[in-house]
């Protein structure tokens, strides 16, 4: 049978986003059905509503989510119902040249469940990053369901499925940070905070964190950095030089997705430091660097694509560390919200008013 839950659906370009009837069937092989108990709101969320992803309208909201498995297809044995599970949006394959050189974290051919849910009336839903976690249930691939330590608060687990994951992951796996390195963190929103933590994580002893927002550079000492810098009244690079005996940063995280911070971050590395993009860009946004600066500099160039994790190895152990007080979730969740409040919730995103707004189902 089906199920008709409710759910957040983006139905046309920049329009505001409404509460419909979901149609979701049953699962089929490799596929399962979860009941979502939290999501959080996610600047992707509001990418596609704006129709900065792409324009497959009208779009089911909502990827970064926690629940438990409602039911799963007659071939899937990786997860069964009742189990508690956190979605993410890059279920590898296994078998793609990624995979089988042991780079499952590069997989090249991810997949999502093959069924579509739809409205009543039968349109077509495109549910944001394969998942679409703003309803009360919704389908995707079993391996889009990581099974996690059922203790952990639902609204704060969730966060692994997208923002937060890809900040810990720029730090503690693109960025490689090790003892004793230095770190600046350019963006201090949801995923540039992650990051800072990450670093910590990491061992870094030295973290700057950089940004415009002076509310944004309070959450980020008080949640891991070790010095800030406010980007509106002085120069970042010659800011971070300061900190660092006049080298520059170990690693540089760009958490922004924007040229003119590519290049401060690009330019604020020592010698042979990495720089890791994780900040989203926008299709048009283009990078101009002297090659000789390029050549010169020497180091490393590194896109972070969902933080390089590996759901099936990260979600358990980042959760065991949240459970054992040492990654601190809850700080991410500004507040917690019911299923009609998406809409105001990109509202305060978009005036820097919150780390995340998170929809709880249990409201």
């Amino acid at each position: 049978m089906s199920y008709e839950v409710k759910g957040v659906v983006a139905r046309a370009k920049g329009a505001p986003v409404s509460i419909e009837t979901i149609v979701v069937p049953d699962p089929g092989p490799g596929e399962a059905v979860v009941n979502v108990l939290a999501c959080g709101v996610c600047h992707t969320d509001l990418h596609y509503r704006e129709g900065g992803i792409n324009d497959d309208f009208p779009f089911l909201l909502g990827h970064e989510a926690a629940g438990t498995i409602e039911a799963v297809g007659p071939d899937v044995t990786s997860v069964k119902p009742g189990d508690y599970v956190i979605l993410n949006w890059r279920a590898v394959c296994g078998t793609c040249r990624s995979c089988r050189k042991g780079n499952p974290h590069h997989c090249f051919s991810t997949f999502n469940a093959t069924q579509k849910m739809t409205l009543l009336d039968g349109t077509v839903l495109s549910p944001a990053l394969g998942i679409g976690a703003f309803a009360e249930k919704t389908l995707v691939a079993a391996g889009q369901c990581t099974k996690v330590n059922p203790a952990a608060r639902p609204e704060a687990a969730g966060l692994l499925g997208c923002g937060v994951m890809a900040g810990l992951g720029a730090s503690m796996l693109t960025g490689e940070i090790g003892y004793g390195d230095s770190v600046a963190v350019f963006g201090c929103g949801g995923v540039g905070i992650a990051a800072v933590m990450g670093a910590r994580l990491a061992g870094a002893t030295t973290v700057i964190g950089v940004d415009l927002d002076a509310r944004k550079l309070a959450l980020a000492a008080k949640l891991g950095a070790t010095h800030t810098v406010d980007a509106s009244k002085e120069d970042p690079v010659a800011a971070i030089q300061a900190l660092t005996d006049g080298n520059g940063a170990d690693v540089c995280i760009e958490a922004v997705g924007n040229p003119k911070v590519f290049e401060q971050a690009f330019n604020a590395r020592d010698l042979a430091g990495t720089l890791v993009q994780v900040g989203v860009p926008t299709p048009d946004m283009r990078i101009d660097i002297p090659m000789i600066d390029f050549f010169g500099r020497g180091g490393q160039l590194r896109p972070s694509w969902y933080g390089d994790c590996l759901p099936e190895r990260d979600f358990p152990l980042l959760i065991e560390l949240y459970l054992q007080g040492k990654l601190d979730l809850d700080a991410f969740v500004s507040e917690v919200i019911p299923l009609d409040g998406v809409e105001a919730a990109f509202e305060k995103m978009h005036h820097g008013e919150v780390l995340r707004s998170v929809v709880s189902f249990a409201l």
